[in-house]
């Protein structure tokens, strides 16, 4: 599995976040704790937004940790908003056009999971992108193609019913081609320049790990901890964080199957503003999605049958 990390807050140093730290993102491009795989070494890339209204973006296939032109752009950038990978790959070979973040307009998107079996499922994974989006395909992995197919469903009005309905479909190719029971993952961090969002959800409940802390005045978001252990706290399961550009955080449920719904409740908000000095974290338990309509659900639920 990949690792990432996203911060959002008062304008820092790339480095700041992703070199200089005990465990940094650098640090877990070859020694990750809490990955399956320690070495994520098949590429690595950053986003960020500035002064022009199209995010920079860089990638490349070369492992974080032996990338000087990594290092060298963490040391001279300065930004407010910013999603930084390491990759571990899973799908796709590895090339510049499968590293993260992908980039379409002002959005940027990274992520870490896998559509299981994806190599048999990827043609029909790949028709969910609208044909006025297709021509940016420019990669093999399934990260692309459920950026891409978000692109199609809303994204930029409203993520998590996005992603939800992509996830959904994706289910349904699942089902039908016979690896239903087979796990989908889908941690994520999505930004349009303005508002951050970071998902954490698996169709077997073990989603990949994701964690926030406050940062300064800002929120970092990360696969795993990096510098001092103190402050750091889970994403809950089938969770979204959205951190808005006034630096305040909501922790909402994001289940669109709808299966998770006593599985591990949200903390509650006089819990999340004990932890935090500035009292900005919020919860609701209100969902913007279980977004499959009922019908969808027990569509998935007879083709899953049927497969077993």
């Amino acid at each position: 599995m990949c690792r990432f990390l996203a911060y959002a807050g008062p304008p820092i140093f790339l480095e700041t976040l992703l070199i200089q730290p005990a465990g940094s993102l650098v640090a877990q491009s070859i020694a990750a704790r809490e990955a399956r795989t320690a070495v994520n070494g098949d590429g690595c890339g950053l986003g960020w937004y500035g002064e022009r209204e199209e995010p920079g973006l860089y990638r490349g296939i070369l492992p974080a940790w032996s990338d000087a032109n990594l290092n060298s752009l963490c040391q001279q950038i300065r930004s407010s908003l910013f999603l930084a990978h390491v990759r571990a790959a899973t799908s796709g070979e590895v090339s510049t056009a499968n590293c993260h973040p992908f980039a379409y307009g002002r959005h940027l998107f990274m992520h870490n999971g896998q559509i299981p079996s994806y190599e048999a499922l990827r043609r029909r994974v790949d028709a969910l992108i609208p044909d006025d989006l297709y021509r940016h395909r420019k990669g093999t992995s399934d990260s692309e193609a459920l950026f891409l197919a978000a692109l199609g469903r809303g994204l930029g009005r409203d993520p998590a019913r996005a992603f939800a309905a992509v996830i959904a479909e994706v289910s349904l190719l699942m089902a039908a081609g016979g690896v239903a029971r087979e796990p989908l993952r889908f941690a994520s961090v999505h930004s349009d320049g303005t508002v951050l969002h970071a998902f954490r959800w698996a169709s077997d409940g073990t989603a990949p790990s994701l964690y926030w802390r406050e940062e300064g005045e800002g929120i970092v978001v990360a696969s795993e901890p990096c510098g001092e252990a103190a402050g750091w706290h889970q994403v809950p399961q089938a969770s979204q964080l959205i951190v808005e550009p006034n630096g305040v955080a909501r922790l909402v449920r994001f289940d669109p199957l709808g299966t998770f719904a006593g599985a591990e409740p949200i903390a509650a908000p006089d819990q999340l503003q004990g932890a935090s000095p500035r009292q900005n974290i919020v919860c609701t338990a209100a969902l913007p999605v279980t977004a499959t309509a009922p019908a969808m659900q027990a569509t998935v639920a007879r083709q899953a049958a049927r497969a077993a």
